[in-house]
């Protein structure tokens, strides 16, 4: 891990943005620890960090007065990392499904998500490493919001993550379906009852199919960027049940 910048925040939480392996990052630490904190995981929306910077670091700085790290990456093909020709191929079908007021074909879910989940979740998986090697993260680890399926595959296959908050507000697979059905880890579900972008059938399968003696469903009215405030109250007081 190559730190490019280090800066202190108003409130105190230390910014430092990576590098590993050419992927950019972020981490957010609080202001003040005696001792190694446990991390929180952000998974980014398929933006850009540049673009949906000002709510990761709205989530970060909250969950730094509760006593966390918290850590995003750019995912494959977004920023300024390379184009990925299929995902952008696959994007464009879809868009051009739904102006025509046609189904999203599982075909074309299939192409913009699995492949994504594919590169993203080893990723994830060697800045975990990288992240838990340093002196001030001491876990356990949480991961919150992102691509849903990214979350689904975490939670599955990496043992050091041991409560996610998911955002069920992206195109599922249906193999996804037989993942989520293996998740044993603690969940807190966030579903926007309006999402234009989002199947709320689907959504609700998806819960259905967790695995997880212990997850929660918060549903709330409006669309895919109207979540009320309270919600991350919620969010936070589940991290702070399953990280400390």
């Amino acid at each position: 891990m190559h730190i490019t910048s280090e800066r202190r925040l108003d409130d105190g939480v230390v910014e430092r943005e990576f590098t590993l392996d050419g992927i950019p990052g972020i981490l957010w630490t609080p202001a003040a620890a005696s001792a190694p904190v446990p991390l929180i995981l952000l998974g980014p929306p398929p933006l850009g960090l540049r673009r949906v910077y000002p709510r990761l670091v709205g989530r970060a700085r909250h969950a730094a007065t509760d006593g966390f790290a918290t850590a995003t990456i750019e995912l494959p093909g977004s920023g300024d990392r390379p184009r990925r020709p299929a995902a952008e191929q696959a994007r464009a079908r879809m868009r051009r499904a739904v102006e025509a007021g046609e189904p999203v074909t599982d075909e074309i879910v299939d192409a913009l998500i699995l492949p994504l989940v594919d590169e993203a979740v080893p990723e994830w998986q060697a800045c975990l490493d990288a992240l838990l090697a340093l002196p001030e993260i001491g876990g356990p680890v949480g991961y919150s919001g992102g691509v849903v399926s990214i979350g689904v595959r975490l939670a599955v296959v990496e043992p050091r993550i041991v409560a996610a908050g998911l955002f069920a507000g992206s195109l599922v697979p249906r193999a996804m379906f037989e993942e989520a059905r293996r998740v044993t880890i603690p969940l807190h579900v966030l579903l926007q009852w309006d999402d234009e972008g989002n199947d709320r059938q689907a959504a609700l399968d998806l819960f259905d199919a967790f695995g997880s003696e212990e997850k929660s469903l918060h549903a709330n009215m409006g669309g895919h960027t109207g979540v009320p405030q309270y919600e991350g109250e919620a969010a936070a007081r589940f991290f702070a049940r399953h990280l400390k």
